[in-house]
């Protein structure tokens, strides 16, 4: 069972949790995500569903239960969860809720090589950002003005998770265009002098030390700084 504690795709999860509920087939497993959305919180498709049900039986967190046909369908395999299989989906969830891990996003490798871009079409580039974010929220407010009221809040936890960290995001990128717009972004003087010099033909040797004296000390320790502060 070591190899089985090194599963780590959520979409194993669900397939635990689903079978913690019930028995099922893997097509009733992939349409009972479709059908309750699971697709936006966990990555899904049918071929990549019957990968992680086959590892999960090959370590014995699930196992097949019976073989069924449904007239003329093809025989379909009912899978149910184990012991083993209820303890790790338990721990493994318990896990994922209880300890804050880092999750690297690509917008955030994205803004720590912002520098390579100029500043003003880092500006652009950020407002079409902005431009996509809002889209998001206005449909994200569309589709909860559709919930009844009264909906069980417990089925939308995700949802409220989701949407408060695109308020953020939306936030900060509102926040941060309006810094470089505005001039108040600290280091913008040296990130447009040093397209400036690129541009002049400046050899890199040189741009670097002249951009180290700009910022008051050695241009390695840019680099430094950064990983210090995240």
């Amino acid at each position: 069972m070591v190899a089985a504690a090194r599963l780590s795709n959520p979409l194993a999860l669900a397939v635990l949790v689903l079978l913690f509920e019930r028995p099922m087939h893997p097509y009733e497993m992939s349409t009972t995500l479709r059908e309750r959305r699971k697709e936006q919180s966990i990555k899904l498709n049918y071929g990549s569903l019957y990968s992680v049900v086959a590892a999960l039986d090959k370590h014995g967190l699930i196992e097949v239960q019976q073989t069924v046909r449904e007239g003329n369908r093809p025989e379909r395999t009912v899978y149910r969860l184990t012991a083993a299989g209820e303890a790790k989906a338990h721990d493994w969830l318990a896990s994922l809720i209880s300890e804050p891990a880092k999750e690297y996003s690509q917008f955030e490798a994205a803004l720590s090589l912002i520098g390579a871009i100029e500043p003003d079409e880092a500006l652009r580039l950020l407002e079409l950002r902005l431009q996509s974010l809002q889209i998001q929220q206005r449909t994200d407010d569309a589709v909860r003005a559709g919930i009844p009221e009264g909906f069980p809040q417990v089925f939308m936890v995700e949802g409220d998770y989701h949407r408060s960290l695109l308020d953020a995001e939306t936030a900060y990128v509102r926040r941060l265009i309006d810094d470089i717009r505005h001039e108040r972004l600290t280091g913008l003087k040296q990130w447009r002098l040093l397209h400036e010099l690129r541009a002049a033909g400046v050899p890199a040797e040189e741009i670097m030390t002249r951009i180290g004296a700009e910022f008051g000390f050695p241009t390695e320790q840019i680099g430094e700084a950064g990983t210090t502060s995240t």
